[in-house]
Formats: C-alpha cells, structure tokens, sequence
C-alpha cells in the first residue's frame, strides 16, 4: 500500500508541474461551461405578462372570468392584471408596451350571452410581446370554452321548455368538466441549461483526465524505467495501484473543483452533494477502467494518447455532453447508455429534481459496471502486454 502511494505521488507531482492536467482537468471544462451557458439562452427564464382589464360588463359572465381566473393565474405567477377604467388608457398602455395585452369586455356582454345573442370580447396586442399576448388568448379563449359549453346547455334546456334561466345557468356552471388536466411528473429530468453544460464539460473532458494515470504505466515501459520498478521490492499490483490512484485523485479533484467553481461562478445547481459526489466516484471509476483498456493495448504512449483522445470525444458525443439527448432523435438516446455519460448527467438530473439518494442507485450501478468489465479487460491484456518481461 505504502509502494502505491508513494507511486501515486511522484505521478501526481509530475503532473501538477507540467500542468497539463490542470489545463484538461480544469482550465478547458470550466472554460467552456462558461462559454456554453453564456451564449446559449436557457430558455426557462421566468417572465412577466402584463395585462390590462377593461370590464365595461360586470355581468354574471364575466364575473367568474374577472374574480376567479385571473386571480388564479396572478396567484401562479402566470401573469399581473391591471384594471382600466376606460378603453384609451388602455390602448395607449398596450400600443407603448407598458402592458402586454388588454382584455375589454363591453358593455351588455353577459346579457348577450344569456339571451343567446353572441357577444364580442377584445383582446389588444403589442407587436413586439408576441408570445405574452398567446399566453394572454390561451388564458381567454380556455374560459370562453367553458362560456360556450353553458350557452349550449341553456339553449338546450330551453328547447326542452325549461323557463327559468338564472337557474339553468347556475346549474350549468356548476356542472364539473368530463376530462380535467392533472399535473404529472416528468419521468425524465433535465438540468437547466448552465448546469448541464458544467456537468457536460465536467464529464466530458474526465476521460482526458484520468487517462494521465493510466497512460503513465505504458510511458514507463516505453521510456525504460518499468524495469526498474519490477525489479525493485515491490508487488506489480502495488504498481498498477499506484497508477490507477493518480488516475482518481486527478478525476475526482477536477470533478469537485469544477462542481464548486460553476456553482459559484455562474450558478449551477448540481444537487444533493452527497449524491453528487457518490455519481462523481462512480463516473471516474467508469473512466479509469476505459482509459486504462485504450492504453494497455497500445503500442507507445503516443498511440494511446490519440486513441484515447478519440474515444473519448466519441463517447462524449454520443452520451449528451454538448447537446440535452432530448433535441436529438430518440435512436440516439437509446444508444446514449452505453456511455458512462449519459448515466451521470441522468443521475444529476433526476438528483437536481429534489428526490432522495435512491434516484443514484441505477446510474451509478451502471456506471460501476463499465468499471467493472473494462478494468478486467485491461488487467488481462495488461499482465501480457505491459507488465510482461
């Protein structure tokens, strides 16, 4: 143990001196995370709609719409309402951008309605607030379906000689919906837009990093001094050991720095830090065991070097670090879990949604599978090729 330490060390020292893992383990992922989340709108901002309430009417039919509706929707942050007492204001409100859209209803509309008469309602725009002024027609024309759904059960009972319309109104009303919209959660979790690129980058440029370790053990044959450290007192395991622990320590200390440095820096929010930190093991253990697979079935370190390198962007690529899964074709999310990645951003997804510990359990056993086939893989070509006489 005391060998593999020591050994673990010396690599660990090489490295921070010639800061090549320092620029790949740090400086490259939280470069770009900052660039990602800078320039890539997140596109779940919140915004405010802001409308204007003209009600000329004040009838039963637009009582519900004016006390119940919008107050609900104020209430959920949908959008702010403000009253109006005569069209102009309003009007020069929504042209200047002040207000977003405005609701008039005239006068006599309630009364319209109920003797079947058909009324009008006026939904003003401005130009430039597009998207407020749909949510603005959605929230309308959701309750003008319901208006319509009263008028034909009045006219209706009518038709069947019913007489009293205050009374087949208020049933009506009354009357709850044949199919309502329950909430439902995801079963899939995204992170937003700042945090996954920071995860993104954090995993992605992880396979750069531990492969310093690994690659290490092929450089010593190469360069001659493997030799002498199998002829030195020391049990090959406890050189294999000490590379594989330079190779965690650079993995996991660039995977905490970079979880802290992007919550600080632009506000990612990584989640439960102990399950952070269980995913984050699991996901260097991932990439040790296939970096070190890449590296003991090259020839020279230089050949190691480029296949690692590739592997590692392919498998990036195809596990969801530069783009969310869910814009690409579902093809391709399925062959997204056969890379480590994919386990550990859905992990921080379903982690960043509040649920317990038990949401790692599936990603990180997976994650420790790929460990655990492709650190055997690379211990059996390892003793012939690398560790061989």
């Amino acid at each position: 143990m005391r060998a593999a330490l020591v050994i673990a060390a010396k690599d660990l020292s090489q490295r921070i001196r010639d800061r090549s893992a320092i620029l790949l383990g740090l400086v490259a992922p939280l470069g770009l995370a900052l660039i990602f989340s800078a320039i890539i709108p997140s596109g779940t901002e919140s915004f405010d709609v802001k409308v204007g309430l003209l009600d000329d009417d004040g009838g039963p039919i637009t009582a519900p719409f004016v006390d119940e509706v919008l107050p609900a929707v104020t209430a959920d942050g949908i959008m702010a309402v403000t009253d109006y007492g005569d069209l102009p204001a309003l009007e020069s409100d929504v042209e200047a951008g002040s207000q977003n859209a405005g609701y008039v209803f005239p006068a006599g509309f309630s009364d319209d309605i109920l003797t079947a008469q058909g009324g009008t309602v006026r939904l003003l725009g401005n130009v430039d607030s597009s998207i407020s002024t749909q949510i603005a027609q959605a929230v309308l024309e959701s309750y003008l379906s319901e208006v319509d759904a009263i008028g034909i059960a009045v006219g209706s009972a009518l038709l069947s000689g019913a007489t009293d319309v205050d009374d087949i109104t208020a049933k009506a009303a009354a009357t709850p919906a044949a199919v309502t919209l329950a909430d439902t959660e995801a079963a899939n979790r995204e992170l937003d837009i700042t945090t996954f690129f920071s995860a993104g980058m954090a995993v992605f440029f992880l396979f750069f990093t531990v492969q310093f370790g690994v690659s290490s053990l092929l450089e010593e044959r190469f360069y001659g001094t493997l030799p002498r450290l199998l002829g030195a007192p020391i049990n090959r395991w406890a050189i294999i050991g000490g590379k594989a622990l330079t190779s965690f320590v650079l993995g996991i200390v660039s995977m905490i720095v970079l979880a802290v440095g992007t919550t600080v820096l632009i506000g990612a929010e990584w989640g439960n830090p102990v399950g952070v930190l269980i995913l984050m093991i699991a996901g260097v253990m991932s990439a040790l065991g296939i970096m070190a697979v890449v590296a003991v079935i090259s020839k020279t370190p230089e050949q190691a070097a480029n296949w690692q390198a590739i592997v590692a962007v392919a498998l990036g690529l195809l596990g969801g670090t530069f783009f969310p899964l869910s814009q690409g074709p579902r093809l391709l999310a399925l062959f997204s879990k056969l890379t480590p990645h994919a386990w550990f951003l859905q992990g921080l997804g379903d982690l960043s949604a509040g649920d317990g510990l038990e949401v790692v359990i599936t990603p990180t056993l997976a994650m420790l599978a790929f460990f655990v086939v492709t650190i055997a893989l690379a211990v059996v070509f390892g003793r012939k090729r690398v560790l061989a006489p």
